[in-house]
């Protein structure tokens, strides 16, 4: 069974967000806009989705898509965030108002899952349960070749009535293997180890051998209690497992691809090669333009705030952003501001960047740098 949630909240929510024009939120447009890959046909993304779905371990599972804007309350309460989870902070999250964020996982589709009449229908007749869902979400993070603030996850959960089934650590070590072999072949190799979610104990993580060398590919864990208790499913009647990978890390080690900025491009070049398990020929490695910058700003200066700037000023030429230097000095700077000095790597993916390019750039990066921030920057 599809089902589509149709949110009332989310409508008005980009309403307002249309309405605005402040920096944050003019961002927040932009990301919603960008297009969802594990829907995009042809793209590595949606394969993965598509081998997923097929497999057999996962057959008769249902599929949910879930909004994109949602409260604090279902992404973080209902799945036991501590208060103090660094993700609820505005340098982890991208806030739309004071109770509402861009989706950081797909794993609240839980809550949506369980409001529908039929699903309710079929737990209330003892009939174990089980769906995926799918798409775009959104972390503040750091800005690499390997790193994306708009990537994509899938969750998968089953529910069972632990009078049939006693979900075991073995359920979710096929899970993974499951979705692992859906992804890289029936012959891949793996092991497990422990691993800690909040949200679900015991939990575990899949690691696949890639020529050699062992990969983190995945994690899984029993629903907790407590959140089934959260959702309205009695817990001393029912269990589940859980897992919810991000797509990205398993396209890039497929096609040992270099940049995750790849899986975007429009460059025929590019995109005729993006196959799951076809190796990655670069098209040309076109050579990197180097630049530094240097400013002293508050010290509430969040590093994630700024490689958001650096994107948006940046666009498809920025390939690496490295912190060279952090330090206060009271006498030289005043007690309440620190330094910073970052070098930022512009390589474009399909074309040679010039000198006067690159300088119109930058030189915007530093003019935004002093106004977005109250930054006092040390031109060269």
């Amino acid at each position: 069974m599809n089902i589509k949630i149709e949110s009332p909240e989310e409508k008005e929510l980009k309403t307002k967000l249309e309405l605005r024009h402040d920096a944050e939120a003019e961002r927040i447009k932009r990301y919603l806009a960008m297009p969802d890959l594990s829907r995009t046909v042809g793209n590595p993304i949606h394969e993965i989705v598509q081998r997923v779905l097929a497999a057999t371990e996962f057959k008769g599972f249902d599929i949910i898509e879930v909004p994109e804007i949602v409260s604090t309350e279902i992404t973080f309460d209902l799945f036991d965030f501590p208060a103090d989870h660094p993700v609820r902070s505005k340098s982890d999250t991208y806030y739309v108002d004071d109770n509402h964020i861009l989706r950081t996982h797909t794993t609240i589709m839980w809550y949506y899952y369980l409001q529908n009449e039929d699903i309710k229908r079929r737990m209330a007749a003892g009939e174990p349960v089980g769906c995926f869902s799918f798409g775009k979400v959104y972390r503040k993070d750091e800005l690499d070749k390997h790193h994306m603030n708009v990537f994509h996850q899938i969750d998968g959960w089953y529910l069972a009535p632990k009078n049939k089934q006693k979900l075991t650590v073995e359920d979710l070590q096929n899970a993974l293997l499951g979705f692992g072999k859906a992804v890289f072949g029936k012959d891949i190799k793996t092991r497990f180890n422990e691993d800690k979610f909040p949200y679900t104990d015991p939990s575990i993580e899949m690691e696949t051998d890639k020529n050699g060398q062992w990969i983190e590919t995945g994690g899984a864990g029993v629903v907790k209690g407590s959140v089934l208790e959260k959702l309205g499913v009695d817990s001393s009647k029912w269990n589940g497992w859980a897992f919810g990978p991000g797509l990205e890390r398993f396209a890039m080690i497929s096609m040992d691809l270099p940049d995750i900025r790849l899986l975007w491009s429009d460059d025929p070049r590019v995109k005729n090669q993006l196959k799951l398990g076809r190796i990655y020929k670069e098209v040309s490695k076109f050579p990197p333009v180097v630049r530094d910058i240097s400013f002293v700003v508050p010290k509430d200066f969040v590093p994630n705030d700024y490689f958001d700037l650096i994107r948006e000023v940046g666009k498809d030429m920025v390939e690496n952003v490295e912190l060279l230097d952090k330090y206060e000095n009271a006498e030289k700077f005043g007690a309440d501001k620190l330094s910073y000095t970052f070098r930022i790597t512009y390589r474009h993916l399909e074309k040679t960047l010039t000198n006067d390019e690159v300088n119109k750039v930058h030189a915007e990066l530093e003019s935004s740098t002093e106004k977005e921030f109250e930054a006092e920057v040390r031109r060269v």
